[in-house]
């Protein structure tokens, strides 16, 4: 018995497991894997992307779901990650692109403090306990000495989505809820990469990295860069537009961006002589050998007239085969949808059952928005649960 139960000990169950036990109520939180935070930790492994210091109503564009959700994240934006991660004794700092990391660059450093912290509120961490079902407020779990029953007050879930299964999030909690009759919205995969079937002579160019470029996809325009690997295209700019892209829109990429199309237009047009039109690409434009290689991969046969040409530079058109696989994206669409949810986030349809983080029908890019959303639905179901379990003990002390 305990008064909260959270399960699933990723960022927003950390985070809701802390909110609870700051109001003075007792927490157990379940986790399945043998340790807890596995994604977050592996997510840190290039770099901790907290969150992204810019105006809070900017910040906020970055994020698909209900306004509600943009008014809980606004509760616990960018400047408020950046102060809580402080108070743990991990100082951040702010690159040129505007995003948020410990100096340490790892997630380890974060992720210790963060659990000392818990277990001095008196929090208890239980791993390699899988949810299996729930019978009212009593979970059950397969345990390692069997299956084993929790009764709380309330519950939080902070399952996760249905990418990256190895590390805990796989998903498998739709069919719990789906017994106890509650909907989910189908899983899409969210900041993934694309497919491409490439040509043979692209793959001296496998793990080379594509920057400065601007890439559009349907009303999504971003700059930044882009990896091209052996299955096709990832990185930051290709997950910022994957969501067009998933629902259809064509990708174009502008390879040139400083450079408006007249002026390609009158640097391809300059006498090359007896020079080959990649090395005529890469002297007229300063193009490496990476970005020639996809303007043929894409735009062969390449135009010879220098007006038709920058047109294709600027507006270069991408055949792709589709998104990477559910499992392998960064992160998930689908999930709880928001109606079935209170202004807490608890589940409308089982009273004392509250659900944040990836499990929730929400959808942001990676580069601190992904995460800071996660942390901030993890407080506010944290403090709205707390809330509900101190108003059910309060009839009991009477």
């Amino acid at each position: 018995m305990t008064q909260a139960l959270v399960i699933g000990a990723g960022p927003a169950g950390l985070m809701a497991a802390g909110e609870l036990a700051k109001a003075g109520v007792s927490v157990t939180i379940a986790e399945a894997k043998p340790s807890p935070a596995r994604k977050f930790l592996m997510a840190g492994k290039s770099g901790l992307n907290l969150t992204k210091s810019e105006p809070i109503d900017v910040f906020l564009k970055g994020i698909t779901g209900p306004d509600w959700l943009r008014q809980i994240v606004s509760d616990f934006g960018p400047d408020e990650v950046t102060e809580w991660a402080e108070a743990l004794g991990q100082p951040v700092f702010t690159g040129t692109s505007k995003r948020v990391f410990p100096k340490t660059m790892k997630a380890s450093p974060l992720l210790r403090a963060w659990l000392s912290e818990l277990e001095q509120l008196g929090v208890v961490l239980r791993t390699n306990w899988r949810w299996a079902g729930q019978e009212g407020l009593t979970a059950v779990f397969q345990a390692p000495d069997g299956k084993q029953r929790i009764s709380a007050d309330v519950v939080v879930l902070a399952l996760g989505g249905a990418s990256w299964g190895r590390l805990g999030s796989d998903g498998k909690w739709v069919s719990i809820l789906a017994e106890l009759g509650q909907h989910t919205v189908p899983f899409q995969p969210a900041n993934m990469g694309f497919l491409v079937d490439w040509s043979t002579h692209m793959a001296r160019h496998f793990g080379t990295p594509i920057k400065a470029v601007q890439l559009r996809a349907g009303k999504t325009t971003v700059r930044g860069e882009f990896v091209i690997s052996k299955r096709g295209l990832e990185g930051s700019a290709i997950y910022a537009v994957s969501q067009e892209m998933r629902e259809g829109a064509a990708l174009l990429i502008d390879i040139v961006p400083d450079r408006t199309e007249s002026d390609v237009a009158d640097r391809l047009a300059r006498a090359r002589g007896k020079t080959s039109l990649a090395n005529h690409l890469r002297k007229t434009l300063r193009l490496d050998p990476a970005k020639v290689a996809l303007l043929q991969e894409f735009g062969r046969p390449l135009p010879s007239g220098p007006n038709e040409l920058a047109r294709l530079v600027k507006a270069l058109p991408v055949h792709h085969s589709g998104p990477r696989p559910l499992d392998e994206a960064i992160s998930t669409a689908g999930g709880l949808p928001f109606r079935d949810l209170d202004d807490g986030l608890m589940i409308k349809s089982l009273p004392g059952i509250f659900a944040c983080g990836e499990m929730l029908d929400w959808e942001a890019p990676t580069g601190g928005y992904l995460l800071t959303t996660c942390f901030a639905t993890g407080r506010h179901a944290g403090r709205a649960a707390a809330k509900w379990a101190l108003d059910q003990a309060a009839p009991a002390r009477a």
